[in-house]
């Protein structure tokens, strides 16, 4: 039972780091996250409550709200990745960019992750990006015991 527990979070740490890599190739030539949003206004605002786990994997799944052109739109996420080692609960906020539609905002991203948490010390950032261009820049709180340095797959879903 243990080995093929093991086995199956191997293939999902597999899988997330293809499709990293996969992802990083498609973006080539196309410039950085900071230079698309760079002095561009935000098309809306967005608040995520998350908590990860990670040993050289991660895995992440939480929930979040979706402010944009007046309206509320709830969210779950989820996702796998590779890089750090703890646990901790993620409390983000921050903007987002290049979203003309709500149904936009749903789909995969890409997610670039530093962070650090000891207790209640923590600070860190997110930059995720979606196949669609919607890019958020968010501003994270972590508490726990967590050193966070990788990428992941994260899928967001409106509810």
């Amino acid at each position: 039972m243990a080995l093929g527990f093991f086995r199956t979070h191997r293939s999902r740490i597999v899988l997330a780091a293809a499709l990293l890599a996969l992802a990083a190739c498609s973006n080539q030539g196309t410039g950085t996250t900071t230079e698309t949003v760079k002095n561009q206004t935000p098309a809306g605002t967005v608040e995520m409550h998350q908590i990860q786990a990670a040993f050289i994997g991660s895995g992440e799944t939480g929930s979040g709200t979706l402010r944009f052109q007046g309206k509320s739109y709830p969210f779950t996420v989820s996702g796998l990745g590779v890089g750090g080692i703890g646990v901790s609960t993620v409390e983000a906020t921050g903007e987002v960019y290049d979203l003309a539609k709500a149904d936009d905002f749903e789909g995969a991203y890409v997610q670039g992750r530093y962070g650090f948490a000891i207790g209640e010390e923590s600070g860190g950032a997110l930059w995720l990006k979606n196949d669609k261009g919607v890019v958020m820049r968010l501003k994270t709180k972590r508490t726990g015991l967590m050193l966070s340095l990788g990428g992941d797959a994260v899928v967001i879903t409106l509810k």
